[in-house]
């Protein structure tokens, strides 16, 4: 536990000392950061990237120098786990698979750091169809960690987790049962004879999640992570604000159908969590969270504040600023009042981040870059691919799993949504200043949300319900407009019935390139997972919360909202028609979290 295992107040006294020290030379100004002495570093100077040679002719980048070992055979480990206690029906013992590759220095005796992919999709889909298994260099996950880190004397772990592959036991979905299995496999990779004691996680998505999974368990030898758009809690992967998303009322049982073989052996893997994941999607979207059912549920699986406790590691975030898969607000964002990413620098672990404008993509994943849309990344993409990300990353973990160079800057790397990268020393800047714009100023048509729809009443390509279009044309007449941060609208509405949503999408108001988005269920008026009945007719201010935006809006563009009562992947209310909202735009207010950077900030990437 960060807060008990170091005195606090000295923590945050150092670590401030030490932030101002190594973040000066990056964001003061061009002279200092010419004048900064690297002469000491073993590495290029992050600001000198940009003129070396990268392979580029890859599906994923590569460090800049290649190691010298070779790889041993595959191995393979059957671990066995005490399951008697995690799950009310299943079985007493279950075993957690995984396979391995050792670098040939340990041959020779050496011990040598981990670096694990954990996931359920080693054998992943139906017979006939399957993904590959542990024991075969998984291609999109593995081939990156397997090429660039065993060469430099890295063991590589594949790891399936309950219920998976040839593991056995149940499938508990980001449960307590899933998380114990991941542990016993960190620990085992940690305690082997060839292990050096220290054993870094990576990957993206699920492969995030089992990460923070591990982090929430706390073990001794999980130095640090590397999620790439990971899930950090369930709840929040599946709403926002109370707005469910699609996948939310099938997202369990699809991975359950995906991982079984469809023969007698199945019987292992059902466990009460999957009947409860069952209902778990359509009770929530109905009737809100339903206490002590739903909050137990989703509860168990919430990791990042339960690793916020008990683990006590470094962390390399990345993050799609354009992921609509694990939403931005998995990182930046929680319950009310928190923000994940500058909680757990403040408490004084190792944080550093890289946030590109892509989707649900890993940073030098150049094939679907080219794929996103306006407004969704593409004004970005030709400054998109971080061809360094291997080197970046090599020297996150030289430092953190071997000992080896200078410690890395906790930075954090971040994309406009022009395309331009810059540092920061954290990410949202600590200096943004919100420029407060009262709705009542803009002009606006219509007043109402959702319902039947009615003739004149729709905003072409959004629906045919009720909606709302908010035009501020004149707020940044004088001046560009750089969004860094939470943006937020307070929006006054009367609901007409106990629920009712509003999706609001911001664009420019003269392009029509979106600028980011936000949703809200209005019995979740005050933000997070705790709802509350509204009573018709009685006025409630709707706090909320645009996932996270880096964008430019130049000088005189302005902005404007679209307001709907749903979009994109998001379910429309439960209620359906019923749920009209009175929205009053003239009671309302939006605040901008705006910043001020100049040339001295801007990175020039490979």
């Amino acid at each position: 536990m960060v807060n008990t295992m170091r005195a606090p107040m000295l923590c945050l006294l150092m670590s401030f000392i030490m932030l101002l020290s190594t973040i000066s030379g990056c964001i003061s100004g061009d002279n200092d950061r010419e004048g900064r002495s690297d002469s000491d570093s073993i590495y290029p100077s992050i600001w000198e990237r940009h003129n070396l040679d990268w392979q580029m002719n890859h599906t994923f980048s590569y460090v800049l120098e290649t190691g010298p070992y070779t790889h041993l055979e595959v191995r393979e480990a059957y671990i066995e786990v005490d399951t008697s206690e995690i799950w009310e029906i299943g079985p007493e013992t279950s075993v957690i698979h995984l396979s391995y590759w050792l670098p040939n220095n340990t041959l020779d005796g050496e011990t040598v750091p981990v670096i694990a992919v954990i996931s359920p999709y080693f054998s992943y889909g139906q017979p006939g169809s399957e993904s590959s298994a542990t024991n075969v260099v998984s291609p999109g996950r593995g081939e990156f960690i397997f090429e660039n880190f065993v060469p430099h004397g890295y063991a590589f772990a594949q790891v399936s987790v309950f219920g998976t592959e040839l593991s056995s036991g149940c499938f508990d979905y980001r449960g307590a049962g899933e998380g114990l299995g991941i542990h016993e496999a960190v620990e085992w990779l940690g305690s082997q004879e060839w292990s050096n004691g220290k054993v870094g996680l990576y990957g993206k998505s699920y492969e995030g999640a089992t990460q923070w999974e591990a982090a929430a368990m706390g073990s001794k030898f999980l130095k640090t992570i590397v999620p790439v758009s990971g899930t950090t809690a369930l709840h929040p992967l599946l709403y926002k604000n109370g707005s469910a998303e699609a996948r939310s009322q099938v997202m369990h049982m699809n991975y359950f159908s995906s991982t079984v073989d469809y023969n007698a052996d199945d019987l292992d893997n059902v466990c009460p969590d999957i009947v409860e994941g069952l209902f778990a999607g359509p009770v929530t979207y109905v009737g809100g969270e339903m206490d002590p059912y739903m909050q137990n549920y989703y509860e168990e699986r919430s990791h990042i504040d339960k690793a916020f406790q008990n683990w006590n590691g470094s962390i390399y975030w990345v993050q799609g600023m354009q992921d609509w898969n694990v939403d931005p607000h998995q990182v930046f964002g929680g319950p009310p009042g928190t923000n994940w990413y500058t909680d757990y620098l403040d408490v004084g672990y190792d944080v550093r981040g890289m946030l590109g404008q892509w989707g649900h993509d890993y940073p030098d994943q150049w094939e679907k870059h080219e794929n996103l849309g306006s407004g969704f990344g593409a004004e970005a993409i030709m400054n998109m691919t971080r061809w360094d990300w291997a080197q970046d990353l090599f020297e996150w973990f030289e430092y953190y799993l071997k000992g080896v160079g200078e410690k890395p800057d906790l930075i954090a790397q971040i994309q406009r949504n022009d395309g331009q990268w810059r540092i920061e020393e954290v990410w949202p800047p600590r200096d943004a200043e919100l420029y407060s714009v009262p709705l009542g100023s803009c002009s606006s048509s219509g007043v109402f949300i959702g319902g039947a729809p009615v003739v004149g009443g729709s905003v072409p390509g959004v629906g045919g319900d009720q909606s709302i279009i908010v035009d501020c044309p004149d707020i940044n007449i004088d001046f560009d407009m750089h969004i860094s941060g939470l943006a937020t609208v307070h929006l006054s509405a009367v609901p007409s019935f106990d629920g009712g949503q509003v999706f609001i999408e911001m664009q420019d108001l003269v392009t029509g390139v979106r600028i980011g988005h936000s949703t809200m269920d209005v019995r979740y008026h005050e933000g997070g997972s705790e709802p509350q009945t509204v009573t018709p007719g009685q006025e409630v201010t709707m706090m909320m919360e645009f996932q996270a935006i880096d964008a430019l809006i130049p000088a005189g563009n302005g902005v404007r909202l679209i307001m709907t009562d749903t979009g994109m992947d998001y379910l429309a209310p439960a209620c359906g028609n019923a749920c009209v909202l009175h929205v009053l735009p003239s009671l309302s207010e939006m605040k901008l979290p705006l910043i001020n950077r100049d040339a001295a900030t801007v990175l020039s990437v490979p």
